[in-house]
C-alpha cells in the first residue's frame, strides 16, 4: 500500500528561496503547498487539512503572526514552524505566544529543518493515539479495561491495576508492536519528564511486567534511550 505523505502548507514570500524549500521537502518526501503571502496562506490553508505550517514572519499584505493566529482559530493542534530573518527576542516570544511550535533563524541549516518536522509531526501523532478514547484491550492472553481498571487472564477473576498501572498499560496498548516514547508517558502521566518520575515509571513497569509473565507470548521491551516496546509474539 501507497504511504500517504505528510501535507505541509509553506507561506513564503520571496519566491526564489519558496521554490527551493518546496523541492528540498518534496524530494524528502513531503507533499508540499507553497503560498507567496498570507492571505493566500490563509485561503489555502482553510480549503486543506494539513499536517504542519510553515510561516514566513515578514511577509505582505498579512504577516505571520496574523496568519498563525487565523489558524490557530481554525485548528487548534496543526503544528507551526516559523522562519525568521530577524533574531529579536521580542518577536520569539510573540512567535511562540500565538502559538509556535518551533522557530529558525535564517540562513538555516536544511536539514535541521527536517528534523524539527520529523519530530513535531511525530509528537503530535503520538498524543493523538494518547488521546483516544478506546478503552478495551486485548492483550495476549489478557483483556485489559482501562475504564474500569480491570485486568482478566483467559476469563479469570480480574485484578484491579491502580490508576498509574492502568494508564501505563494502557499506552503500552495503544502501541502495541511499536515504541511508547519515554517522555509520553513521563508527560501524560506523571505530568513532568525528570530523573525522580523516569525512576518512578520503571517502578511500574517493573510491575506490569509481574502481572503479564502469565503469557510467555506478552513482554514489555526496554528500548535503551527511547521508551518501551509492548510485544505480542505469535
Amino acid at each position: 500500500m501507497e504511504k500517504q505523505l505528510k501535507r505541509i502548507l509553506l507561506v513564503e514570500d520571496d519566491p526564489n528561496f519558496g521554490i527551493v524549500l518546496k523541492d528540498y521537502l518534496t524530494m524528502n518526501d513531503y507533499d508540499v503547498t507553497h503560498a507567496k503571502n498570507g492571505m493566500e496562506g490563509f485561503e489555502k490553508f482553510k480549503k486543506s487539512d494539513y499536517d504542519l505550517c510553515i510561516l514566513d514572519v515578514m511577509m505582505p499584505y498579512k504577516d505571520g503572526f496574523t496568519l498563525a493566529k487565523e489558524i490557530r482559530e481554525k485548528n487548534k493542534e496543526v503544528p507551526i514552524i516559523f522562519l525568521t530573518a530577524k533574531a529579536m527576542k521580542e518577536d520569539v516570544l510573540k512567535g511562540y505566544k500565538v502559538g509556535a511550535d518551533d522557530y529558525l533563524n535564517k540562513p538555516f541549516d536544511s536539514e535541521v529543518l527536517l528534523m524539527k518536522i520529523s519530530a513535531i509531526i511525530q509528537r503530535k501523532n503520538t498524543e493523538t493515539v494518547a488521546d483516544s478514547a478506546e478503552f478495551m484491550f486485548t492483550i495476549g492472553g489478557f483483556e485489559l479495561n482501562s475504564k474500569l481498571r480491570f485486568l482478566s487472564y483467559n476469563g479469570g477473576e480480574p485484578e484491579k491495576l491502580s490508576p498509574k498501572e492502568n494508564q501505563l498499560l494502557r499506552l503500552l496498548a495503544l502501541h502495541v508492536n511499536d515504541l511508547m516514547p519515554r517522555e509520553l508517558a513521563l508527560t501524560k502521566i506523571w505530568r513532568d519528564d525528570n530523573y525522580f518520575t523516569s525512576r518512578s515509571m520503571d517502578v511500574y513497569i517493573a510491575k506490569l511486567r509481574k502481572y503479564l509473565k502469565k503469557d510467555e507470548k506478552v513482554e514489555i521491551l526496554n528500548i535503551h534511550g527511547e521508551g518501551f516496546r509492548l510485544v505480542i509474539n505469535s
